[in-house]
């Protein structure tokens, strides 16, 4: 919700309606299904060809998974509203979507945390973690996505290429930061990665704003 609030100001000239913005975060979060049935898939396909699932290569396949859907759920649901208007404007479902996919994903770290041994992180701290790591991770990531989509709309063409460079992109981003997640000693590696990443979405914003 912190988030939520955070990227929503980024469209206080022409607020999106709120019915829209519960709608795609409904979406985002419902997605998580068929999400975790693809991933499940893949998983089992790619330990079927050698390849570990800790593996760069398995991160590729479940970050783009994640990626193509998020943006499939903010299509359906919002893309061809006539209150989809504006370049920016595919920024914000796309990051809407983003985060009510991670918050499927942040309630069943927390239920997973409290099943787990008192070793483990307890739930605020599981949830504080999510907040500048995970969720912050499917935001800016959905909003890269977003931008090379408002990119199309603004230019009135290339929306496949665009759209696909935009997924790429985002999917090889998803997979480095989970990937640092598990490989990395200091966790402020992975935090740091996203705070480039976030300069970038931000001055993407300021781009599309101006079209």
């Amino acid at each position: 919700m912190a988030w939520l609030v955070f990227y929503l100001q980024e469209d206080l000239r022409h607020p999106e309606p709120k019915r829209l913005i519960f709608l795609t975060f409904l979406i985002g979060a419902l997605i998580t299904v068929f999400v975790l049935q693809g991933q499940i898939l893949i998983n089992d396909w790619l330990l079927g060809r050698g390849f570990a699932s800790y593996s760069f290569v398995a991160f590729l396949f479940l970050a783009g998974i994640e990626e193509f859907f998020k943006f499939l759920a903010v299509y359906l649901a919002v893309g061809r509203r006539k209150e989809f208007d504006e370049p920016v404007d595919a920024m914000i479902y796309m990051i809407v979507a983003a985060l009510g996919f991670a918050t499927v994903e942040n309630i069943a770290s927390i239920v997973q945390s409290n099943s787990l041994s008192l070793s483990s992180p307890g739930p605020l701290e599981t949830i504080i973690l999510r907040f500048v790591g995970a969720t912050l991770l499917h935001a800016l990531a959905s909003g890269l996505v977003g931008y090379y989509w408002g990119k199309a709309i603004a230019r009135r063409s290339g929306y496949a290429g665009l759209i696909l460079s935009g997924l790429a992109i985002a999917t090889l981003l998803h997979a480095i930061f989970n990937y640092l997640i598990i490989k990395s000693e200091p966790v402020a590696l992975p935090l740091v990665f996203l705070m480039f990443i976030a300069l970038f979405i931000f001055n993407g914003f300021e781009k599309l704003k101006k079209e």
